[in-house]
């Protein structure tokens, strides 16, 4: 799927389905990769997350499962299934699974 955006056109797509939890880890799987952004599934075990770090682009993250601390520019934002955050261009950000969680992450480079 990688580039291509859909290897099978008009079919859908289950996104809870296309990602597995593994214990102790975070999984990741490239949906889209375009010059003008990605799209980015990722599945985190209970408990890990991603230290503080700031990216160059807006970024979305959906919950498709689970709940999540999302901390931007020191402010917690506790979310769960069926909700979003956008972070902000160059503004510090960190993530962290309260349970575990799934999320879709929208990169828009342009």
């Amino acid at each position: 799927m990688v580039g291509s955006g859909n290897s099978n056109p008009g079919k859908g797509k289950n996104l809870l389905a296309m990602i597995n939890y593994q214990e102790g880890s975070i999984v990741s799987r490239e949906l889209v990769n375009r010059k003008a952004g990605t799209v980015t599934l990722f599945a985190f075990d209970e408990g890990q997350g991603l230290s503080e770090h700031t990216a160059p682009y807006d970024a979305l993250a959906y919950l498709l499962d689970g709940e999540a601390e999302i901390v931007v520019e020191g402010k917690p934002h506790l979310l769960k299934a069926g909700e979003m955050l956008i972070m902000p261009a160059g503004k510090p950000h960190a993530l962290r699974a309260l349970k575990r969680f799934k999320m879709v992450l929208v990169m828009i480079k342009s």
